[in-house]
């Protein structure tokens, strides 16, 4: 198999849980995650460090970043929306960990009930946290813009805002930024144009990934108009499960057996067998049977002829 040039990271076991009623049974995220590690998955975001009473479906995080870390080769993130998170994530020994950023300050104060001036602050006290670990257990720190093509709330996002707050997050010492079409509002212009600017303004190797949705059937086109800006890493969903709470009309992540097939039908490599990754689904059937799994390649099936990796 050639050496992987895009990296999939994997966030359904997170960002797909936490917009369904389901919750599901630990032992098959257990089996989520490790049939999607064996396809060939390196990255999976595998939870977030919320306070179970409002997100009770997360509540095993702590559990599967214990498990996820006996997995060979597999990085390990999390999702965390505060310095007390960011705490237990690391106690936990996560690879990565993301704190979300809504350029949409209507949305910060209902997401995580914070104001821009106060997640900035929240950021630097996790930042200065990161620093004093010895290097080898500091884990990788991101800041994901979320609501950065628009709010369902406020509607049209100012570009110069999304620049700024991408510039005072990188002050306050986080590791890298990562873009997020929280709505699923942006559309292939748009996210050149924006991945162009915001490379510009923190630099190149400070913006390698983005987080999008696909309200309105753009996310694999969005996908697209990323990589041609550089953009290596791409989140996306088993199944597109997924949504933001605090985001009316939100829907899913980009289905990740699409894009993986996208991505291979182009020459591009991810590492990822995708005859295994698609067998992975049998086990979100399984355990969530009142939910609905999205995707094309599951429907259609491998074209003839088709090579997988």
């Amino acid at each position: 198999m050639a050496e992987p040039n895009i990296l999939i990271s994997e966030v359904g076991p997170r960002d797909g849980l936490q917009n369904i009623n389901t919750i599901m049974p630990t032992a098959d995220k257990k089996r989520w995650i490790q049939a999607q590690a064996e396809a060939g998955v390196r990255e999976i975001e595998v939870g977030s460090f919320v306070p179970a009473k409002l997100m009770p479906q997360l509540a095993d995080t702590a559990e599967l970043v214990k498990f996820s870390k006996t997995i060979d080769g597999l990085s390990v993130a999390v999702l965390v929306p505060n310095l007390r998170g960011a705490k237990d994530a690391v106690a936990c020994g996560v690879d990565k960990m993301s704190i979300p950023l809504s350029v949409s300050e209507t949305h910060s104060q209902r997401n995580l009930n914070r104001t821009h001036d106060q997640m900035i602050k929240e950021i630097r006290s996790i930042a200065d946290m990161v620093r004093q670990l010895p290097v080898e257990g500091r884990p990788h720190f991101e800041v994901g813009l979320s609501t950065a093509f628009g709010c369902s709330i406020e509607g049209v996002i100012d570009e110069s805002k999304v620049l700024r707050l991408a510039e005072r997050a990188l002050e306050a010492g986080c590791d890298e930024i990562g873009l997020s079409d929280t709505t699923g509002y942006g559309n292939p212009t748009q996210v050149k144009r924006l991945v162009r600017s915001v490379k510009q303004a923190v630099g190149h190797n400070n913006l390698t990934g983005v987080h999008l949705h696909n309200t309105y059937g753009l996310g694999l086109a969005n996908t697209l108009a990323a990589l041609e800006e550089g953009i290596v890493t791409i989140d996306s969903s088993l199944g597109g499960l997924g949504g933001c709470p605090a985001a009316p009309g939100a829907s899913g992540n980009i289905v990740t057996e699409d894009l993986v097939f996208m991505l291979q039908a182009m020459g591009l490599t991810t590492g990822i067998d995708l005859s295994l990754l698609l067998r992975v689904r049998d086990i979100l059937t399984e355990a969530l049977p009142k939910e609905t799994l999205y995707g094309f390649l599951p429907n259609a099936g491998l074209p003839e002829g088709f090579v997988t990796v």
